[in-house]
């Protein structure tokens, strides 16, 4: 079974109800709106958030925080996840959403230096901490910075 095949079982749904079509139908003339005001008219109702004129909640909680609009979001990952690939490999962020260690190089990429790296590769990412650089080093590798 597909989720384009589910149906709802037999007796579960009803047709919705056709208004405006007669005084007979019980749902004629003025079709379930009442008869005068706001919500009677198309169109009518007030918007999401409105509570009649009295100050909106929205309005009334305070705003806290900040949003830095110049963030720079980084791909972090940690020397340990680079022993997945070979000796002698140059390690560029492309290869590493190829395997998924990352899932996308948003404003760089930044590796860390926690666990242990024993193959000798070639890194090559925006930034790399200092213990980051030791290790890499440590096993025989470089750490360029792109």
């Amino acid at each position: 079974m597909k989720l384009h095949e589910l149906r709802a079982p037999k007796g579960a749904t009803k047709a919705p109800k056709r208004k405006g079509r007669g005084t007979a139908t019980g749902q004629g003339k003025t079709a379930g709106r009442g008869m005068n005001g706001q919500n009677s008219r198309s169109g009518g109702g007030v918007r999401p958030g409105f509570e009649g004129g009295q100050m909106p909640l929205t309005r009334i909680m305070p705003k806290r925080g900040f949003n830095n609009p110049n963030k720079k979001e980084w791909a972090i990952l940690n020397v340990e996840a680079l022993n997945l690939f070979d000796n002698g490999t140059v390690v560029t962020p492309e290869m590493l959403i190829e395997k998924g260690i990352i899932k996308k190089v948003a404003d760089g990429v930044k590796v860390l230096g926690d666990g242990k790296l024993e193959k000798n590769l070639t890194v090559q990412a925006n930034k790399f901490t200092a213990s980051a650089v030791e290790k890499i080093e440590a096993a025989g590798g470089k750490a360029e910075v792109i």
